[in-house]
C-alpha cells in the first residue's frame, strides 16, 4: 500500500513540474505563484507521503510565492 502512495506522490510532482512548462507568458507573480506551489507540492509529499501533505504543502508554497512575487 506504501507503494501505492509513493507513486501516487511522484506522478503529482511530475504534473506539477511538467506544468510549469507554460509559465513562459506568465507574469512574474503568476510565474513565482506556480514555482512555490510545485516546490512546496515536492517537499509536502517528501515530508508527508500523502495526498493530503502534497496539497497542503502545495497551497502553502502558492501562498508563499504569491507573497514573495510582489
Amino acid at each position: 500500500m506504501k507503494s501505492f502512495k509513493r507513486i501516487g506522490a511522484w506522478t503529482a510532482i511530475a504534473m506539477i513540474v511538467a506544468s510549469l512548462t507554460a509559465c513562459g507568458g506568465m507574469s512574474p507573480q503568476g510565474r513565482d505563484t506556480a514555482v512555490g506551489a510545485g516546490l512546496g507540492a515536492a517537499a509536502g509529499a517528501a515530508v508527508g507521503g500523502n495526498a493530503l501533505s502534497t496539497l497542503g504543502g502545495a497551497a502553502a508554497g502558492g501562498v508563499i510565492g504569491h507573497e514573495v512575487g510582489k
